[in-house]
C-alpha cells in the first residue's frame, strides 16, 4: 500500500541522516519544553509585520540588543531602514505624562507617517514626521471592556458591566443603551457562544458615525453552578450555559446614530431563536448585511436592511443543507465598492469564492475544484483582484493565491511547499510571507507578486538545533472508505526500524480542526514540544487527521453527522494498525493522550476499541454531548430529543465497564466550556460499575491550565504515561 511505502521511505532518510543526528548531544528536559516554547525555544522572527495603511511600505520590530527598533520598509524601492526605538517611543510617551513601555505594543498605522497605540487606558497617536505624541481618547479603566476602535476617528465603542458605551476624543463618553448588570440583557458583547465566526459584539460604520452592535437576553437561559473554592466557605458562582436542547438566548442587532444619539434595531422577524450573524456594512453605509441561520442550522438566508431604519429590504440569496451550515467568515466588498460583494460558501462541497451584486445577483462563482480557501486576505484598492489562502496543492500546505474577478484566472503567488502566512500590500504588487515547514523553523521575506524574491526580512534559527531530537514526518494513511488520511510522526532521536516502539496517539479529532499540517512544529505552544520531548523519551508519537476534520470538503466533514465519536475512532484505530505493518511498533504497548474534544476522542478510543489501547489520558473530555452547549452540538448532533440513538451512541457512559487499561480524566474545576460536570458524570457512573478511573482535578483551572500549574500537569501526563505505557 502507498502508505507504507512511503514509512518506508522515511525510514531510509532517517538512516542517512543518523549522522547529523550525532551532533545533537543537549537533551531537551521537561520543564524546557513546557515553559520556554515561546522564549528560549521560539521562533525567532520580527514581532508586529505590517503593510502601512494604503502604501507599498510595511513595518516590524525587531529586538537590538536589549531594546526593540521599529523599522520601515518600502517595496518599491527594496530600503529598509531603522525609524524610532523603544528608548525615542518612550522619550514621546513621557511628553504627553505617560509611562515608560518595556517593549513595543501593537502598532495600527492610520497613514505612511502616523499611527497608534494603547498605552494601559489610553490611545496615543504618534506622529513620525514630527516627532510627537498625542493623547486622543483615554478611560478611567473601571472595569472597561470589548474596546473597539474606529481608527480614522479615534471613537472607541467598549463595555461597562452588560452597558455599551463610546468614548469620544477628548475622553467624552457617550452612552449607547445602559442596563441593570444584574439584569438579563446584555449589550455590545459578542453572541451565539462565539460560533459562525463571532468574535465580538460590536460593528463600526465605515465613516465611523454609526455603531452596530449586538444585545441578547439570556433570561431564557438556564444558569449553570460553578464553584469558587477559593473562599471561606466555598461559593457558587452562576453563569448562563444552554445545554443542548435547551433554551438559548434571544439575540438583536442594534444600529446607534452618534449624531442623533438614536438606536434603530433591525427587523429580523420570527422565529426569535435563531442565529444572527457575518454582519456586514456596505462602503457607502447605506446597508447592513446579515445572515440569519435557524436553529437547526442548515437554512440560511443572506438578508440586505437599511441601515438608517432597520428595515428588510430583500433576501439577497440562501442556501440550505441536509446536514449543517456553519458559515465563518462575513461578506466581503472587494476595493471597497458597494455594488458587488462576495461570500465564501460550501456549497458546491468545498469552500469556495462566489461574487454577487448588491441586488442578489450571482455574477459568477470566482473558484472552483477540490481543494478549500482557508483565509481570506483581501482585495488590491481597485476591487479587480482578490487575494486568499488555500490548501489547493496539498491538503496539508497553505498557499496565496490572486484570482482575477473579470475572468477568475488563478494566480499561485508562493511557490515553496509549508505553510504561508501571507499579506497583500494594497496595491497588489507585493507581499509579505511568512513561511515555515517541517524543517523551518519561520521565515519573513519580501516578494513581488511574480513570486520573485527582493528581501529576506528574517530567518529564524532552528531552535532545537543543539538538542538529541528526532524527525517529523507526514505520513498519509487510507481509512475504510478509501478516503486518503494524513498523520504526522515524531521519531526517537536514535530511531532504528529494527527496534519495536511504545507509540503514544495525540489527538483531537474534531470539526474545525487540522492537526497535520506541513509547518514548523514548535515555539507556538507547549504540546508540540512537549510531544518532542516524549519523542526523545523513547516513544512514537501519532497524530491524524481522521474524517470529520476540517479543510478536506463537506463529504469528509459530515460523515460524522449525528454520529460523533464513531467514524473518527474507526479512523484512529484503522492508522494505528496500518502502523503496526511497519514492525518498529509495539503494539502491546499503544497510548492515546487528548484534550477538549480530543479529551472525548482518547476516552472513546480506550473504552471503544478494548485491549488495542494500554493508557489513555483525557483533559476536559466531553463525555456525554447532552451537557455541551447548544449550538455546537446542534450542528453536529441535532438535539437529544432528535437524536437519541446518537447520543446514547456517543456517550462514554454507554462504555465505561469495558476498560481494560488505564483511563486518567483531567479537568479544571472552573471550566465554562465543557462543564466539570462531564468528568464527574462518568466518575459516578464508573464508581457505580465498580470500574477503576484514575482522577486529577485542578481547582479554579478553566478548560486549559496556566502558568506554574500547567508544569505541574505536563509533569503529572508524563509520568502517568510513563509509569503505564
Amino acid at each position: 500500500m502507498s502508505h507504507l511505502n512511503c514509512i518506508s521511505k522515511i525510514i531510509f532518510s532517517l538512516l542517512l541522516l543518523s549522522g547529523l543526528l550525532c551532533a545533537q548531544t543537549q537533551e531537551l528536559t521537561l520543564k524546557e519544553a513546557i515553559m520556554e516554547a515561546r522564549t528560549t525555544l521560539g521562533i525567532k522572527v520580527h514581532r508586529g509585520l505590517q503593510w502601512i495603511t494604503d502604501t507599498d511600505q510595511f513595518s516590524y520590530i525587531a529586538a537590538e540588543g536589549e531594546s526593540e527598533v521599529l523599522f520601515r520598509g518600502s517595496a518599491s524601492e527594496n530600503l529598509v531602514s531603522p525609524e524610532l526605538t523603544l528608548e525615542q517611543m518612550n522619550v514621546l510617551l513621557k511628553k504627553v505624562s505617560l509611562g515608560k513601555l518595556i517593549k513595543f505594543p501593537g502598532i495600527n498605522w492610520l497613514d505612511e507617517s502616523r499611527f497608534w497605540i494603547w498605552r494601559k487606558d489610553t490611545l496615543v497617536s504618534i506622529d513620525l514626521e514630527n516627532l510627537s505624541a498625542k493623547k486622543e481618547t483615554w478611560f478611567d479603566g473601571s472595569g472597561l471592556a470589548n474596546r473597539d476602535v474606529h481608527s480614522k476617528t479615534f471613537r472607541v465603542a467598549f463595555t461597562r458591566g452588560n452597558s455599551l458605551f463610546v468614548m469620544m476624543p477628548d475622553g467624552v463618553e457617550q452612552a449607547v443603551k445602559s442596563v441593570d448588570s444584574t439584569g438579563s440583557v446584555v449589550v455590545g458583547q459578542d453572541i451565539h457562544r462565539r460560533e459562525f465566526g463571532i468574535r465580538k459584539g460590536t460593528f463600526w460604520s465605515p465613516g465611523g458615525g454609526a455603531l452596530a452592535f449586538y444585545e441578547k437576553d439570556v433570561s431564557p437561559v438556564t444558569d449553570y453552578p460553578y464553584v469558587d473554592f477559593s473562599s471561606t466557605p466555598a461559593k457558587v458562582i452562576s453563569q448562563k450555559y444552554p445545554m443542548a436542547g435547551m433554551a438559548n438566548h434571544i439575540a438583536k442587532v442594534g444600529v446607534y446614530n452618534l449624531d442623533s444619539k438614536k438606536t434603530v434595531y433591525l427587523q429580523t422577524g420570527q422565529p426569535e431563536d435563531q442565529y444572527l450573524t457575518n454582519l456586514t456594512w456596505s462602503p457607502d453605509e447605506k446597508y447592513i448585511l446579515l445572515a440569519q441561520i435557524n436553529r437547526d442550522q442548515n437554512h440560511l438566508r443572506m438578508m440586505k436592511y437599511l441601515a438608517e431604519t432597520g428595515e428588510p429590504l430583500e433576501m439577497l440569496f440562501e442556501e440550505k443543507n441536509d446536514a449543517y451550515l456553519d458559515p465563518q467568515v462575513a461578506p466581503y466588498f472587494p476595493g471597497n465598492n458597494s455594488d458587488r460583494f462576495l461570500w465564501l460558501s460550501r456549497r458546491d462541497g468545498w469552500n469556495h469564492l462566489y461574487l454577487y451584486n448588491l441586488e442578489g445577483d450571482l455574477l459568477r462563482q470566482l473558484t472552483s475544484g477540490e481543494w478549500e480557501i482557508t483565509k481570506l486576505l483581501g482585495s488590491n484598492a481597485e476591487g479587480e483582484e482578490v487575494f486568499f489562502e488555500a490548501n489547493r496543492e496539498s491538503p496539508v500546505s497553505r498557499d496565496a493565491y490572486a484570482v482575477d474577478l473579470k475572468d477568475s484566472r488563478l494566480l499561485r503567488l508562493t511557490q515553496r511547499d509549508g505553510t504561508h502566512d501571507t499579506q497583500v500590500s494594497r496595491n497588489g504588487a507585493f507581499f509579505l510571507d511568512k513561511y515555515s515547514s517541517l524543517e523551518a523553523p519561520g521565515v519573513q521575506e519580501l516578494r513581488a507578486k511574480n513570486g520573485n524574491l527582493l528581501r529576506v526580512l528574517a530567518r529564524s534559527p532552528n531552535p532545537l538545533k543543539e538538542y538529541a531530537v528526532g524527525e517529523v514526518d507526514i505520513v498519509p494513511f487510507i481509512a475504510s472508505d478509501g478516503s486518503k488520511l494524513f498523520g504526522r510522526v515524531f521519531f526517537p532521536a536514535d530511531f532504528s526500524p529494527s527496534q519495536k516502539y511504545p507509540l503514544l496517539v495525540y489527538v483531537y479529532g474534531g470539526p474545525h480542526s487540522q492537526q497535520v499540517r506541513n509547518t514548523w512544529m514548535g515555539g507556538r505552544g507547549t504540546w508540540p514540544y512537549w510531544l518532542r520531548y516524549m519523542a526523545s523519551q523513547g516513544y512514537l508519537i501519532l497524530t491524524v487527521d481522521n474524517r470529520g476534520t476540517n479543510y478536506r470538503g463537506l463529504k469528509f466533514e459530515q460523515t460524522t453527522f449525528r454520529q460523533l465519536g464513531t467514524v473518527e475512532v474507526a479512523d484512529q484505530v484503522e492508522t494505528v494498525r496500518q502502523l503496526f505493518n511497519t514492525g518498529y511498533v509495539d503494539s502491546t504497548r499503544v497510548g492515546v493522550v487528548g484534550w477538549s474534544y480530543g479529551g472525548f476522542m482518547a476516552s472513546s478510543l480506550i473504552l471503544r476499541e478494548p485491549g488495542l489501547f494500554k493508557v489513555a489520558i483525557a483533559g476536559g473530555p466531553v463525555t456525554d454531548w447532552k451537557y455541551y452547549e447548544t449550538i455546537y452540538t446542534e450542528r453536529y448532533m441535532d438535539t437529544p430529543a432528535e437524536n437519541p440513538e446518537g447520543y446514547s451512541k456517543s456517550s462514554l457512559m454507554t462504555y465505561t465497564d469495558s476498560l481494560r487499561g488505564k483511563l486518567l480524566l483531567i479537568h479544571g474545576t472552573s471550566d465554562p466550556i465543557v462543564v466539570w460536570q462531564h468528568s464527574i458524570a462518568m466518575i459516578d457512573d464508573a464508581v457505580n460499575k465498580g470500574v477503576h478511573i484514575d482522577y486529577a482535578i485542578y481547582p479554579g483551572e478553566k478548560h486549559g491550565v496556566r502558568g506554574k500549574k500547567r508544569l505541574h500537569l505536563f509533569e503529572k501526563m508524563t509520568r502517568y504515561i510513563m509509569e503505564n505505557l
